[in-house]
This record gives structure tokens, C-alpha cells and sequence, in this order.
């Protein structure tokens, strides 16, 4: 083997060089080489008699003219006689007892297992048996060309003819038996399959399966063409079928894609140089490779293995890395494999039965783990789904929606449940099943941006359970919540609009076909963080019974409501708004429900109630009505409508019901409703003919309400409205100006915001875009605000904490939050600082531009007494230090050292703390960049030290000890200015806060430095040392004391770690010259 080792390297300059000749001659000397060695050298005895007995059985190995196969009967004899010899040796060993003492050693090796050396010669040499004695005898197409190989593999192709069809045939047989002899061997099988599976597959492919005859060949010519009898190609396919059931399926798969080659029309595409395609391969190989191929998909497991066989080659096997990002890049790639597992071969039985085999296969990959390979895997998975999904709807519910949806629709309303078969609180729905559950739902159903029908279908009856477990989330920490959310805001928002308002109505129980969770079961908190559907305990106590069912639906009501919050941007919370008015003007159409008269004389109280119950329903219906339509009046009342249609319904909804009856909450209702009409119409929002089209449905109910409502305002105003509409507003009454005008709210109080925000550059502003005011709905009145009167509601000012513009950047937004900036009231004042402080953070040009003016008013609420605004403000501040600290710091340094312009006295110590609050965290945020304004801030910080209030001297000291934090080595010659400051007050200052701020510096200094500190405190260290004793020693604080002991020990710990560092396990290699 050696010596096939050597020829092989002796050969490669003339291989380089293409010289064919010198090949053949050099391959023929080295066989005559080896034979005389064998022959002559007694120390290759036991070879020679390995390899005669090998050459009795191996009729292949006769002497022949043709040196290429004469070399590799060589090189198969001399494997042949390593594989036995292997076998000798593992059969006769037997391994020593453990020792105990040496536990931890490995094991001995087995005397077959080979060195690395030697593994190199073995491939070597099966190398050149694959590549002269197997690839030159595949037939046009089959297996990779040599001439797409190495410069040797193409000269072999040169200097082989392999002669006559069954010569060559017969060759192809010998090579390909020998060679599985080999693989059954476990050290040569995994060198042999691991390089050469495709080769060996290609040519057990052509002698099983190939083309008997040629045309115009005659039936009893077929065996002689061939060279195989019917028996030598029935074991070649039994081989074949072993090797594919034995070998790693996913390189199976691979290899078998290869042979199948390229399409035809690929080929005649790629005409580009240097682009390696694969040849078509012929017609029988095509039909045979989908074939082996459909059998492994088809097999336990196969979609794994046939979505591994295609991907690995990108980069998702195990090595991973930056390969493994780049295939899940390649979604091109990731989409053919699902179109492959999405498509029904043609040796499946039916369609049914494919998808039987291949679909809960296919929501195995869903749950795989592995992050090398879960993204690759999951997006065939999703596309596989959604693909069956639109060409085969009724299998695909059938085999993969319905089963990935069943643990949520096992515990439905209605399901069948045998609570007598089953002990108290059984758990149903296991955590992994139900969280596998909803982490399937939410990634397939949500890649699916435009769903089918059937498949929004299919989520529909699941909707009850989904929810009922967004809710119980709601009321623990579980990762479940997002999930379940995005879920029910994806089908509410791609769902028709009437479906929608349909669901809605249903969750919110007032009907439809929602089915919620079985009333026998319940959700519980589980041990990872998820869920478990279980058992209820049985209740005794009906009352308790009761108050729960109460108590949850009213969770679940209030849950909705959020719910539709976050579908603001669609809509769907004013469309079903809309949808509950109109239920309350049915129901005050028809006068609300009655009870029939009945005989009670005689009957029980069973009778009785079952004589009222019916009456029951509606009233609980409306009841629930008005319950709902209060509650998102109340959160979301301010960004309802998105729309001018959807203002136009709720007016019309709200005028009907005044016709019907007009009360006080009706008037109440009545004059908002109008309001928000004449505000319209007053300029608030930019009307378009189409607008006026809609506003003209209101004509017919204007005109009954001017006639038939008691109150003369009303009636006046709904008069006027209705001459504006009609005119387009070219005519348009004092009394609809004045009704404009108290809905935008024209307050006094919002003057100086409105100046602050007119200061705003024109030239800043986009074009095209004015600063209009925005109008919003006010909150609802409901029963309990009846007594309130018919009085004109002014929704100018905005509710607390509910911002108009929240997330809209526009010129017309940032005014508002300007406004809001200076309202009185104190939530929505701390709502708009925060909100701009989020602008302020996402870098938004528009805020940018204004960033003086922020910076005023974040300072100027810096004087403000309540913390909910302050607080908001240092935020604000301390953000824009991070984007610009050359101008926020200077005015921040002013405002904590000197007294206001214009004053005789220092500005009061509460604001200046505030500002020795925003300074600190600004010099937090700033981090290392705080050296640029390294001497302002100390400068600054060292004479408010000595400031005559003691809180500011407490809080400079606290924030020089941050700064001293921060800078470490960049702290430089101040450090004796530091030192000497703390010095002095430690031993001078009266109040014992301040000396408790002077200590803490230090601690916060040597923590800061740790190792560090021998170094940059070199100077002062023995002075520190000796304060911190004078502490312990005259101090009569306890606190002081503390953090003078608490500094010591940090000292301590320095100067141990300095003087006696740990040792450090290193093991010094030097080469010696």
C-alpha cells in the first residue's frame, strides 16, 4: 500500500503535464515494482499469502494487457488483504480490565485502528480505484464527468478506453463488489462512503437498473451487451437498496440529487465560462433517482432527512456558522425544497396517502431545536404548509392544520369530556403540547400576509381558546401572551370586515359562533413559564361559582378592549364601536324587553323562575352592550374613529338614538356628536367632496331632531348644521362656529404653549403640511353622569396620559405635544415630555430640529413640584445630552451653580438638586466621552462643595463621585484637588450628610479603579489611607463610619491582590535553538 502511496506522488508531474504516455508507463513500471517486492522481500510474507488466497477467489485479477486495470486490480487486491487482516486482528483482541487507578485515561486503541498516516494512503488508494476502475465505465450521464474533476481524473479519461460494452460491464460489477466488501467494514466503510457514496451509487445505478439493449438489437444479444446475468443484476439491486438503508440518509439524499443531474434546458442555458452545471442525466437514471428518492421521503423520518440532503449543502449541517445564516438567506432554496414537499410523486398510491405519510412529518419540523438548522427548517416547514394549503385545502386541514390545532380544539365548548373517567384536576393539555400549539400557529399563520379563506377558516373555531388564553397571561408572567396576541390581531385584521365585527361580537359574548374553553376546564400556570389546561375543582359554593363567572367575563371584556387598542391603525375598534351603537339603537327601538303577563297564582318558584328566564337574555345582552361601550369610550375614546366615515356613522348612530327617545343622556351624548360635526365643518379636518357625500346622510336626521327634540339649543344647532351641509359650508351659522370652537378647545390656559410651539421655524416645517388642530372624541357619557346636564363637552384638553399624536412624528403631532408640554394637567403634562423624550431618543429629525426649544421646556419643568413631571423632564434632558452634550451641559452647569438673571437670589435648592440629578445621569449616559468636559464638571462639582446649602454640598459630592467612577485613569492631576476637597470637608463640615457624601466618594473612587488604583492614586493613596483611619478613629456618625469600613476593605482588597497576585496555571513552552 505503500508503494501505491509512492507511485501516486512519483506520478504527479506528468499528470500535471497531460502527458498520457508517461502515465502508462509509470503506472506499468510500479505494478512491476510491487510484484517483484512481493515476491522477493521475505518481510512481505504474510502479504503474499494474503493475497494468493485473495487472487484464487477474484477472477477479475488475471494478467491483462490493459495497464489502468491491472493497477487497479493491484490496488483492489492489496485492500482486500488489508480488510482481512483488520478482521484477524480485531477477532483475536480482547481488551485489558478498567484500571481503577487510571480512570480518567482513555481506553486502549484496537490493534485495526489505523494511524492518521495511514488513513491518508487508504484514501489515496481508494481514490485511484474509484477513479480507474469505476468512473471510466459509467455510461454518458451518469455519476459527475471526470473530465468536471481534478487535471488527473480528466487525463484518466484520456488514457482508459474501456473497450467492448460487457468487457467494460463486467469490470464496472468487479469494482463495485469489491468496494461493498469493503464498506461492510466500519473503519474503511466510513473512509470509503464518506467521499465516494455518489460514485458507488452511480455505478450500482447502471448495473441494477441500466438500459439492456440498444435499438435494433435482438433480445439474445441483450446478456452478451451487458455482460451481467439476471442473477448478478437482482444482487446488484439488492445492494443498492442495502446501501441506501444503511447509510446517512440526508447524504443519501444529496448524492441522489446529483445523479439525477440538471434539467435540459439549464444546460443549454448556461453558457457562461466558468459555471460548473450538472449534466442532464438520462432519461431511466432520472426516473429511477425520483423514484429512490420519493421512497426516502416517504420513509419514517425522510422529510428530515430530504430537507437536511438539500440544505446541508448550504451551509446547515453541522458546521453551521456564517453557512448556516447564508442558506437561511437563500429562502430561494428553502421555497424549492417546499415546492418538492408539497407536490405528489408519482409513485404514491394517491394524494391521500401521500399527505397521510408526509404531513406529520412535516410539523416535526416546526419543533426542531437545533440552531444551527431551526430557521432553514421552519421556513420549508411554513412554506410547505401554506403551499398545501392553496392547492390542496381539504387534505391540508385535514392532515396539518386540524392536527396542529388540536390540542386547542380538544378543550372546547361542546367537546365531549368524561369528567367521571378522569381524577379531580387532570391536566388535559400538557405545557410542550399546548405551547408547541400556539408557537405553530404563530408561525405559520402569520407568514401568510394574504390567507385564503379556508385557511382563516381553520383558525376561526380555535379563536375562543386563543383568547381565554391571552387572558389568563394577562394575569401572570408567561411568554405565551405575545403569541396570542399577534395571533388574534392577525386573523382580526386579514379577515373580511363583517367576520371581524363578527368575532368580536362573539368574544365579547353577545353572540355569534365563538366557543370558549369548556366550562369543566380551566388554565393553570405551569413550571416553564406556559400554561396547562386542566380540571376545575369543583365548586361548592354556588354564589362563589358565581362571582367567578362574573369576575372572569368582566376580565374578559376589559382584555377586549386592550385588544382593540392595539388595532387602532385599522379601524376595527371604531367599526365595532359603531357595531355596539347600533345594537343600542335596536334595542331602543323596540322600547326594550318585556315580560309577558303570566298567572303566578299556583306556581312554585321553579315554575317561576323558569317563567322569567327568557326575559333574562336580552337584558343581559344590553346590559353587556352598554358595559362595552363605556369601556372603550373610557381607554380609547381619543383615537377611535380613523376616519371621517367612521365619525359620520357614530354621529348617525347617536342622532337615531335621539330620535328614538331623546332623555337627558341622550342630549348629553346628542351635543358631542354635533360638536364633533360642526368642528368639521369649522375647518378642523380638510373635507373632500366625498366627505360632504357622507355628511349629507345626516341631512334627514338633523331635520327630525330640529323638530322633535324638547331643547331649543339642540334644536337650533341641528338646524344650522344641516343649512352647512347643504351649502358645503359656504353659509355657516354663529351658533356652528361657537360649537367648533368649544370642541377644539380654545383655552386660555394652552396661550403660552401655543406661542412656544408658533416659535417653530416655518422654514422647518415640511411643505405642504399646516399645523392644524386635531380633534378627538371625549369620553362617553354613561348613566352614572346623567345628572351632568346637557352642557357642551370640550374635549380640547387631552386626557390624561392619551396623546393624540403618540406616535406620529408630523409637524401637526409635534405641536400638539408641544401644547401638552404646558397643560396644567399634570398627567398629560409627564405624558408629553415622556413622549418627546421618545422622539428624542429614536433620533426623529423634526424633534431635532428643534432641540433649543425642547431643551427649554425640559428645563424649565425641571422647577415643577410634582416627581410624575420632573422626572420626565431629567429623562428628556439626559437623552438630548446623549445626542448633543456641547448644548445641554452648559445650561445644566448654569442652572446648578448660579442664581437666575436678572435675581439677586440663587436659584431654590430643590430645583438645583434637580439638576444635580440630571447632571449625574447624564454623565452616566455619556460614559467615556465625558472627558471632553472633564474640568468643567469638576470645576463646577467642587464649588458646589462648599455651597452654604447642605443638600447641594451632598449632592455635588455625590455626583463628583460618579464623575471620579467614570474617568479611572483619565482622572489626571485633579486628583490631588479631589483629595484635598475631601480632606477638608471630612474633618470640617457639620453636617454629617455631607461627611457621609465626602467617604462615599472615595469608596465609589476605588471601586471604580479597583486594580487600577496603585497606579492612578499612586500620589494620594497614603493620604486616603490616613482620612479613612481618621474616620474610624474621630468620627461620631455611625454611617460615616460604615462607608469609611467599607472603603477600607476595598483598600485592603487592592493592595492584597497587588502585593500577592493569584497564581496564574501556565505551562511555558520554549524552543530551544
Amino acid at each position: 500500500m505503500g508503494s501505491l502511496h509512492e507511485d501516486y506522488g512519483a506520478a504527479s508531474g506528468p499528470l500535471q503535464a497531460t502527458q498520457s504516455a508517461a502515465l502508462l508507463e509509470s503506472l506499468d513500471s510500479r505494478v512491476a515494482a510491487l510484484e517483484e517486492k512481493v515476491r522477493r522481500d521475505p518481510q512481505w510474507g504474510e502479504l503474499r499469502r494474503l493475497r494468493a488466497e485473495a487472487c484464487k477467489e477474484a477472477w477479475w485479477a488475471a494478467p491483462c494487457p490493459d495497464t489502468p486495470w491491472t493497477f487497479t486490480a493491484q490496488a483492489l487486491l492489496l485492500l482486500l488483504c488489508l480488510k482481512r487482516c483488520m478482521a484477524l486482528l480485531a477477532a483475536g483482541y480482547c481488551p485489558p480490565p478498567p484500571d481503577s487507578r487510571a480512570a480518567e485515561a482513555a481506553p486502549p486503541l484496537s490493534p485495526d485502528t489505523l494511524s492518521v498516516s495511514q488513513e491518508k494512503t487508504v484514501r489515496v488508494a481508494l481514490q485511484l480505484v474509484v477513479t480507474l476502475g469505476l468512473c471510466p465505465y459509467l455510461l454518458p450521464g451518469v455519476g459527475l464527468p471526470l473530465s468536471h474533476r481534478t487535471e488527473f481524473s480528466a487525463l484518466v479519461q484520456h488514457v482508459v478506453s474501456p473497450g467492448s460494452t460487457s468487457g467494460a460491464t463486467r469490470r464496472l460489477y468487479a469494482t463495485c463488489t469489491v468496494l461493498l466488501e469493503l464498506a461492510q467494514h466500519p473503519s474503511l466503510g466510513s473512509l470509503l462512503l464518506t467521499r465516494h457514496l455518489g460514485d458507488l451509487l452511480a455505478g450500482l445505478c447502471q448495473l441494477a437498473f441500466g438500459p439492456t439493449k440498444r435499438k435494433g438489437d435482438q433480445a439474445e444479444l441483450q446478456e452478451e451487451r451487458t455482460g451481467l446475468t439476471e442473477e448478478e443484476r437482482t444482487r446488484c439491486r439488492e445492494a443498492l437498496r442495502g446501501l441506501l438503508d444503511r447509510v446517512y440518509q440526508p447524504l443519501v439524499v444529496r448524492e441522489l440529487l446529483i445523479l439525477q443531474g440538471g434539467s435540459k434546458q439549464a444546460s443549454r442555458s448556461s453558457g457562461c465560462e466558468g459555471e460548473c452545471r450538472l449534466a442532464p442525466a438520462p432519461a431511466w437514471l432520472r426516473r429511477l433517482c425520483g423514484q429512490l428518492l420519493s421512497e426516502r421521503l416517504r420513509r419514517p423520518g425522510g422529510v428530515q432527512a430530504v430537507v437536511r440532503g438539500i440544505l446541508e449543502g448550504a451551509g446547515a449541517g453541522a458546521a453551521g456558522g456564517s453557512d448556516a445564516e447564508a442558506a437561511a438567506a437563500d429562502w430561494r432554496k428553502c421555497d424549492s425544497v417546499a415546492r418538492i414537499l408539497s407536490s405528489c410523486p408519482q409513485q404514491s398510491l394517491s394524494l391521500e396517502d401521500y399527505y397521510r405519510q408526509v404531513c406529520p412529518q412535516i410539523l416535526q419540523l416546526l419543533l426542531i431545536q437545533d440552531q444551527l438548522v431551526a430557521r432553514q427548517f421552519q421556513r420549508v416547514a411554513i412554506t410547505t404548509v401554506l403551499t398545501m394549503a392553496r392547492e390542496h385545502p381539504q387534505q391540508a386541514e385535514k392532515y396539518l392544520l386540524g392536527p396542529m390545532l388540536e390540542p386547542l380544539l380538544r378543550c372546547l365548548e361542546g367537546a365531549e369530556l368524561s369528567p367521571e373517567d378522569l381524577p379531580a384536576e387532570a391536566v388535559l393539555v400538557e405545557e410542550e403540547e399546548l405551547t408547541g400549539c400556539v408557537e405553530n400557529v404563530f408561525k405559520v399563520y402569520l407568514a401568510d400576509h394574504a390567507p385564503s379563506a379556508m385557511l382563516l377558516g381553520s383558525l376561526q373555531p380555535a379563536l375562543g381558546v386563543l383568547f381565554s388564553l391571552c387572558c389568563f397571561t394577562k394575569q401572570n408572567v408567561s411568554f405565551l401572551r405575545a403569541p396570542c396576541q399577534e395571533i388574534l390581531l392577525w386573523f382580526l385584521e386579514k379577515c373580511e370586515r363583517e367576520a371581524a365585527l363578527s368575532v368580536l361580537e362573539g368574544l365579547a359574548r353577545l353572540g355569534g359562533a365563538v366557543r370558549f374553553l369548556h366550562p369543566l376546564c380551566q388554565f393553570r400556570v405551569a413550571s416553564e413559564g406556559g400554561a396547562v389546561v386542566a380540571l376545575k375543582e369543583a365548586v361548592r359554593d354556588e354564589e362563589e361559582a358565581l362571582y367567578q363567572k362574573v369576575s372572569s367575563e368582566q376580565w374578559q371584556l376589559e382584555q377586549l378592549v386592550d385588544l382593540l387598542s392595539l388595532s387602532q391603525g385599522s379601524g376595527l375598534a371604531g367599526d365595532f364601536f359603531l357595531h355596539c351603537l347600533k345594537e343600542l339603537t335596536h334595542v331602543a327601538e323596540q322600547g326594550g324587553p318585556k315580560m309577558e303577563s303570566v298567572l303566578l297564582s299556583g306556581k312554585s318558584p321553579v315554575n317561576l323562575e323558569q317563567c322569567c328566564n327568557p326575559s333574562l337574555e336580552p337584558q343581559e345582552r344590553e346590559l353587556r352592550v352598554l358595559q362595552l361601550v363605556a369601556m372603550l369610550c373610557e381607554s380609547i375614546s381619543d383615537a377611535l374613529f380613523t376616519d371621517v366615515l367612521q365619525v359620520v356613522e357614530f354621529v348617525a348612530a347617536t342622532l337615531k338614538r335621539a330620535c328614538v327617545s331623546g332623555g337627558v343622556v341622550e342630549a348629553q351624548t346628542l351635543s358631542m356628536a354635533m360638536g364633533l360635526v360642526a368642528a368639521f365643518l369649522g375647518g378642523a379636518v380638510q373635507l373632500k367632496s366625498a366627505d360632504f357625500a357622507a355628511l349629507k346622510r345626516l341631512v334627514p336626521l338633523l331635520e327630525e331632531v330640529s323638530r322633535a327634540h324638547p331643547e331649543p339649543v339642540i334644536q337650533e344647532l341641528a338646524a344650522d348644521l344641516r343649512v352647512t351641509i347643504c351649502t358645503h359650508g359656504a353659509f355657516s351659522p354663529e351658533s356652528v362656529c361657537s360649537a367648533a370652537q368649544s370642541t377644539l378647545g380654545k383655552r386660555e390656559a394652552g396661550e403660552t404653549a401655543r406661542k412656544a410651539a408658533a416659535d417653530v421655524d416655518p422654514a422647518e416645517r415640511p411643505q405642504g403640511k399646516a399645523l392644524e388642530p386635531t380633534v378627538t372624541l371625549p369620553p362617553m357619557p354613561t348613566e352614572s353622569s346623567a345628572a351632568a346636564g346637557p352642557a357642551a363637552t370640550a374635549p380640547g384638553r387631552l386626557p390624561a396620559g392619551k396623546l393624540v399624536a403618540h406616535s406620529l412624528p408630523g409637524s401637526r403631532a409635534l405641536q400638539e405635544l408641544l401644547l401638552s408640554a404646558y397643560d396644567p394637567d399634570i398627567p398629560s403634562r409627564a405624558a408629553a415630555l415622556r413622549s418627546l423624550s421618545r422622539l428624542v431618543e429614536q433620533r426623529d429629525p423634526e424633534v431635532l430640529k428643534i432641540r433649543d426649544k425642547l431643551l427649554k421646556i425640559f428645563v424649565e419643568s425641571l422647577d415643577h413640584e410634582d416627581s410624575f413631571v420632573y422626572l420626565s423632564a431629567i429623562q428628556g434632558v439626559v437623552l438630548l445630552s446623549d445626542a448633543f452634550p456641547e448644548e445641554v451641559l452648559p445650561p445644566l452647569l448654569a442652572r446648578y451653580e448660579s442664581s437666575p438673571p436678572g435675581a439677586q437670589e440663587a436659584w431654590p435648592v430643590e430645583t438645583r438638586m434637580k439638576a444635580g440629578e440630571a447632571l449625574m445621569r447624564s454623565t452616566r449616559a455619556l460614559g467615556d466621552l465625558v472627558f471632553s468636559y472633564r474640568d468643567r464638571l469638576i470645576h463646577v462639582f467642587l464649588r458646589g462643595a462648599r455651597d452654604p446649602e447642605a443638600a447641594v454640598r451632598a449632592s455635588s459630592l455625590s455626583n463628583l463621585g460618579e464623575l471620579c467612577q467614570i474617568l479611572r485613569f483619565q482622572l489626571g492631576s485633579v486628583i490631588h484637588e479631589v483629595t484635598l476637597c475631601l480632606a477638608a470637608i471630612v474633618k470640617s463640615d457639620h453636617e454629617a450628610a455631607v461627611r457621609r457624601a465626602a467617604v462615599h466618594v472615595v469608596v465609589l473612587l476605588l471601586r471604580g479603579l479597583s486594580e487600577s488604583a496603585t497606579e492612578v492614586l499612586r500620589d494620594v493613596l497614603l493620604d486616603l489611607y490616613r482620612l479613612l483611619k481618621f474616620v474610624m478613629q474621630c468620627e461620631g456618625d455611625e454611617v460615616t463610619v460604615l462607608h469609611a469600613q467599607l472603603a477600607l476593605e476595598e483598600l485592603d482588597a487592592i493592595v492584597r491582590r497587588f502585593l500577592f497576585p493569584p497564581p496564574s496555571l501556565e505551562k511555558k513552552i520554549v524552543v530551544l535553538p
